[in-house]
């Protein structure tokens, strides 16, 4: 009996070792050991059950994986978390993971809103036609009067729209107006109004967040006067849609939120596809907070900033 069993598993380390080791599959062993290959598989198995072969997997994603599960459970309003490595460059890597999201979840007749920013305009270049019909493509707040410096706003809206066979919905005005009045009597025009509320009604919310520094690109448009800028940097932790807004979510100036224009905040939370992507440390404090808020239910995200953002609270 002792030699039966020897004999079995001296035979088991063999079959093993040509299967495991070099690469031979289970007729190729039948052959050369002259058995069949029914006794290869049961070896093979007797083999795992006895602890001869284990099999190590080893996943490079599974860390990832932990993380996005961890910001999920942190996040209530979360539904989707994407983290890519960002080893190389983590702005182009959050873009091609956005564009790639993106591809699988449009639908004939979708409304896409974007917003704009570097990031955006990284998920726009790596966007993948897809034949799809009906689709619209929005830009969800206005653009910028400093036409010297870029924000890539009509580029991401363009380049959107060619690859899903549209043409392109611009808000063709400055994102802050000097005065309220102005922004209202704007915003009361046919074809002003007919653009927001495409973005109103857009299946898919797709957007950046900024931050407070002073090498903020909405800062560095000169859209406010020093002493606003101030106290936005006093009050505020980043910016959605040009709003800017608290730890908590929540819009710290109202004077300067009437004179903005674009999609309301509260409007994100009804879309089916509210997908935040962002690619730097600095803005963790504005991701926290609109995730906080519930203005994304998706976030495509660099493994450094997600890990910051799973340990960030607003009083660290």
């Amino acid at each position: 009996m002792v030699n039966d069993d020897t004999k079995k598993i001296s035979q088991a380390l063999k079959v093993a070792t040509l299967y495991y080791r070099d690469g031979y599959n289970q007729q190729d062993i039948a052959t050369e050991l002259n058995i069949s290959r029914a006794t290869v598989s049961r070896l093979l198995q007797f083999g795992r059950d006895q602890g001869l072969v284990t099999v190590k997997i080893n996943n490079p994603l599974a860390p990832l994986q932990q993380l996005e599960s961890e910001l999920l459970a942190k996040y209530a309003a979360l539904k989707r978390v994407i983290i890519v490595p960002g080893k190389k460059d983590p702005l182009e890597e959050v873009g091609v993971a956005g564009a790639r999201y993106l591809e699988d979840i449009v639908q004939d007749n979708d409304i896409i809103g974007l917003g704009w920013g570097r990031t955006v305009y990284q998920v726009a270049l790596h966007i993948a036609p897809k034949d799809v019909s009906g689709v619209k493509v929005v830009q969800m707040k206005g653009s910028m009067a400093n036409t010297e410096t870029r924000n890539y706003a009509f580029e991401t809206v363009n380049t959107f729209a060619s690859a899903f066979s549209t043409p392109p919905q611009y808000l063709p005005v400055p994102v802050i107006f000097d005065h309220a009045q102005t922004k209202e009597l704007v915003a009361n025009d046919t074809h002003i109004k007919y653009i927001l509320k495409l973005g109103r009604e857009a299946d898919i919310a797709m957007f950046t967040v900024g931050t407070v520094r002073d090498s903020a690109l909405l800062f560095r448009l000169g859209y406010f006067k020093e002493q606003e800028q101030q106290d936005l940097q006093k009050a505020a932790v980043g910016d959605i849609f040009s709003r800017f807004i608290d730890s908590q979510g929540r819009v710290v100036n109202q004077d300067i939120n009437r004179r903005t224009i674009g999609i309301d905040l509260p409007e994100l939370r009804k879309k089916k596809h509210s997908i935040l992507v962002a690619a730097n440390v600095a803005k963790v404090p504005a991701i926290n907070g609109v995730l906080i808020a519930g203005y994304a239910n998706t976030l495509v995200i660099d493994q450094e900033s997600a890990n910051d953002l799973l340990t960030f609270s607003p009083e660290s």
